[in-house]
């Protein structure tokens, strides 16, 4: 099948992209010999910048985790150009000096701007270079001084939100006619060795084996279904920055190369080269994504019990109308006539995107609470931006009832599984819900509690503890 005119400018646009890790010590005034130990990733590098220095881009695109981070924005920095050095790592002789492509980053701002979309270079405080950045460029310019640079960084927002800004990237040197190459800056688990600088976790060598897996094959779509709690115990740094660069090759067929994947200092890293060739419509994994979220939450929805409906119906109906939902009738009598508090949780895409809830009944009937709380969790917790309708098809809803809480004298007397717990210090108070992903001991359990009420570790607190019935 002949190529359209889009296609062929996707295919020139995007001449390659590449999966780099960004250990100081590779840069030998920094390692002072001990880089030795990872020569294996070290040709793989000087492989990569020769590689980009054959195809002569225009503009070297760089993700990097250590840029500036936000937890709902994807910050682009800004200006003309911009400085950095190894000091932070005792080698501050190695210095970079790299102009930036301001046409593109402009044009990348302006698609984002025109969907609503949080990315744009709004809050680019940190003007010099970091570490994720300098790291490629180090071996790139060695062999290559042409090229602007366009420095991103990651957010805390979902995975599918990093693939669409990889897509806007991509639509953005198509709009310009720019000869793009990106770099994508990410170590591997940080959890590999007990020698390791961070120890071991299991999750780590599985990531490795795992995200090596999914790269050597060009399976872009499977990294959208990483776990963010599997994640974060193996204690990586890449997975976002890999995934925006997956999104720059949507529908495209990839010819790809594991180079090298090292783990000998406990820190994975792993190098790898996409080449995109022709057009693939079995290739647009978001989409695909997405329709199988709606699918998986619609049987959700079919199978959810009377207290998650409830909770589902009321947040529609506000964020649809701006109302609140009138109090349905011939409800069970556990949400007509009893009186509790309740939590309501919302996730998106696996993250949280909303929580809020009472300890004590604060409305007339179990069924008034949750239908206020979820409008609250939708719309009013102070973490997210409120919920907006096009999101809807995606949310999966929890509703937790609270037991009542009872005083206890240690830590002795908790189990992450089956009890929250509420920290107490004078008039600051924080509650963590029982059997939350990623909270494991009760160490975890009570520190991110006092974390949310503001007490300081060495703080002495009134400890309780409560059991939920979780409805789903």
């Amino acid at each position: 099948m002949k190529e359209t005119g889009t296609q062929q400018n996707k295919r020139k646009s995007v001449l390659a992209a590449f999966m780099v890790p960004h250990p100081p010590m590779i840069v030998p005034d920094i390692g002072r010999g001990s880089e030795a130990q990872i020569a294996e990733t070290i040709r793989a590098y000087e492989k990569t910048a020769e590689e980009i220095a054959s195809l002569a881009p225009e503009t070297i695109v760089i993700t990097s985790p250590h840029a500036l981070m936000y937890a709902d924005y994807f910050s682009i920095s800004s200006g003309k150009n911009a400085r950095g050095s190894f000091a932070a790592f005792g080698a501050g002789q190695v210095r970079f000096e790299e102009n930036y492509d301001t046409e593109l980053v402009d044009e990348i701002c302006r698609l984002a701007d025109a969907c609503d979309f949080p990315a744009g270079i709004l809050g680019d405080r940190e003007k010099k270079l970091d570490h994720g950045t300098m790291v490629p460029l180090w071996f790139i310019r060695r062999v290559y001084g042409e090229g602007r640079i366009v420095r991103i960084g990651l957010s805390g927002l979902p995975l599918s939100d990093h693939y669409r800004l990889g897509m806007m990237i991509r639509d953005a040197a198509e709009r310009l006619g720019r000869r793009i190459v990106f770099v994508a800056s990410g170590d591997l688990s940080h959890k590999l060795q007990d020698y390791g600088p961070y120890g071991f976790a299991p999750e780590g060598p599985e990531y490795d084996a795992r995200i090596m897996d999914v790269c050597g094959r060009a399976a872009f779509g499977e990294l959208l279904e990483f776990d963010e709690a599997f994640c974060e115990k193996a204690a990586e740094c890449g997975h976002r920055s890999f995934t925006i660069m997956a999104g720059a090759l949507d529908g495209m067929a990839v010819k790809t190369e594991v180079l090298a994947h090292q783990d000998v200092t406990g820190v994975g890293y792993g190098v790898c080269s996409f080449y995109p060739e022709s057009a693939d419509d079995g290739r647009h994994f978001l989409a695909d994504y997405l329709k199988k979220q709606r699918i998986s939450m619609e049987e959700k929805c079919a199978s959810a019990d009377v207290f998650v409906q409830l909770a589902r119906a009321s947040l529609e109906c506000y964020i649809k109308t701006g109302r609140m939902l009138s109090h349905p009738g011939h409800l069970p009598d556990e949400l007509e006539k009893k009186r509790a508090g309740a939590f309501v949780s919302i996730h998106e895409h696996g993250r949280l995107r909303g929580c809020i809830g009472t300890i004590y009944p604060t409305e007339k009937t179990l069924a008034d609470e949750i239908i206020q709380n979820a409008v609250s969790a939708a719309s009013r917790d102070p973490r997210f931006a409120p919920i907006e309708e096009e999101e809807l098809p995606y949310l999966e809803i929890h509703v937790d009832v609270m037991g009542e809480p009872e005083d206890i004298s240690s830590e002795k007397e908790l189990d992450v599984r089956r009890y929250g717990v509420i920290v107490s210090a004078g008039s600051r108070r924080g509650l963590l819900l029982p059997d939350l992903d990623g909270v494991d001991t009760v160490e975890q359990q009570v520190a991110i509690a006092r974390q949310k009420a503001g007490i300081r570790a060495e703080e002495p607190v009134h400890l309780q503890r409560f059991e939920v019935i979780r409805h789903t």
